[in-house]
């Protein structure tokens, strides 16, 4: 009887430790904004915090192992599940807030509309504002983008005054789609409450600093999305194809435009890169780090040097060239139906690993959108491309005319790849 009194109790001193333990990890961590001279620091839990993140929830375990330390979404759907994995993981969360938009419709004088939205909110802040991973809300994703009503600011500051009346542990910003003037002005008069802002830059990231100094913003930012050169800023075809740079071209623009900028600027207190993952927007590979099947391009190990300071001990193919009938994308490539054509390619291996290629050939993409809103990615046509090696291939151009897209995927059976495409057009 004693024994099982003692172990009983001794069961239930444990429960209670184990609660209590829970509870302690279950509180929020508090996030602050200080300003020391020049300089703008994140403090988490009262320690410097540099947000080395990526836009994204896939692949946590790897962005963590990598030396990431934070992942930022567009919205709470799978919030807890999210959260918790951050939380397991030793990483935080910038919880993006969901806010229509007028290019989807969305009429910012409808003050119904609004005050309903207000509350959707409010519901989402209070379900989540005290998870030990949170680290930051994001309050709408480019509402700046294709807009002309400013009544959409007075929106996002009532939102950021509601968070702050609900959470004082965690700091409120809103994602802007580049930097311009007009918006910043119109941030600096309606939205008092937001405490600092997020840019999203791709081709121009180097300038950000100075952008941002002219248009006359003092306080700190984050750069919320920054990756390759953007489709709408590339070169284009007579055909109106962009043309996308390789897996190894975008390596070396990510980690010189992130050298330029995120990692020298006072005012920037670190960066969320654009995408921990894969999506098809102007093609399956231009903005992904993964391919589908989760193989890692060059940038990834870009991104854990500049995280690190260390290259991974195994690293991405590097792809020095493609080019199809002796030439490459930006010569602007017409072919004739049916005919064949040679292709040649270029790509070493840092580890002298085995290499395999791959060939895709999809219809130029016409599900064409903006803001990252989701495309159909384009159905593979089968069997054009044969004799293929690791250095060339020979391509029979399709019979029906048009624009079309060939892309290459080099792996080296360590889970890693290169990839190019050349558009070209059939007539």
């Amino acid at each position: 009887m004693r024994f099982t009194h003692v172990m009983l109790l001794t069961l239930t001193g444990c429960l209670f430790l184990m609660t209590a333990a829970v509870a302690q990890q279950a509180k929020p961590v508090k996030v602050e904004l200080i300003k020391q001279g020049d300089t703008y620091t994140l403090l988490r839990g009262g320690k410097p915090y540099f947000i080395k993140g990526a836009g994204g929830s896939t692949y946590m375990e790897r962005l963590s192992a990598y030396g990431g330390n934070s992942v930022r979404t567009w919205g709470t759907t799978n919030g807890q599940q999210v959260l918790d994995e951050a939380q397991r993981l030793g990483l935080t969360v910038t919880m993006g807030i969901n806010m229509a938009r007028e290019r989807h419709g969305f009429d910012y004088n409808d003050v119904e509309a609004v005050a309903k939205q207000l509350e959707t909110v409010r519901a989402e802040v209070l379900k989540f504002k005290d998870h030990p991973a949170l680290l930051a809300w994001g309050i709408g994703n480019e509402l700046n983008l294709e807009y002309t009503n400013p009544n959409v600011w007075d929106a996002v500051n009532e939102v950021a005054e509601m968070i702050h009346e609900l959470d004082s542990n965690h700091l409120v910003t809103t994602m802007l789609a580049g930097i311009n003037q007009r918006e910043i002005d119109y941030i600096k008069e309606k939205c008092p409450a937001l405490d600092l802002i997020s840019v999203q830059v791709y081709g121009g990231l180097a300038a950000v600093p100075e952008r941002i100094r002219t248009t006359g913003w003092e306080k700190a930012y984050i750069v919320t999305e920054w990756g390759p050169t953007g489709h709408w800023e590339s070169p284009q075809t007579p055909w109106k194809a962009a043309i996308e740079e390789t897996s190894s071209e975008k390596a070396v623009v990510y980690k010189s435009r992130y050298e330029a900028a995120i990692m020298k600027d006072r005012h920037c207190v670190g960066s969320y890169v654009f995408l921990w993952g894969q999506k098809q927007e102007r093609t399956p590979t231009w903005y992904g780090l993964f391919t589908e099947a989760g193989e890692e391009n060059e940038v990834v190990d870009v991104m854990q040097y500049l995280w690190t300071g260390q290259w991974p001990m195994n690293r991405a193919p590097h792809l020095d060239s493609i080019r199809l009938d002796g030439r490459k994308a930006l010569d602007f490539i017409y072919l004739r139906p049916g005919k064949m054509y040679s292709l040649d390619v270029g790509v070493t291996d840092p580890d002298n690993d085995s290499l395999s290629a791959r060939w895709e050939l999809l219809p130029e993409s016409t599900d064409l959108k903006t803001g990252g809103d989701r495309e159909s990615r384009p159905q593979a046509i089968s069997g054009r491309v044969t004799n293929a090696t690791i250095s060339q291939a020979t391509l029979t151009a399709p019979e029906q005319p048009g624009a079309y897209r060939l892309f290459l995927y080099v792996t080296d059976g360590q889970n890693n790849v290169a990839t190019a495409n050349i558009p070209f057009f059939v007539q």
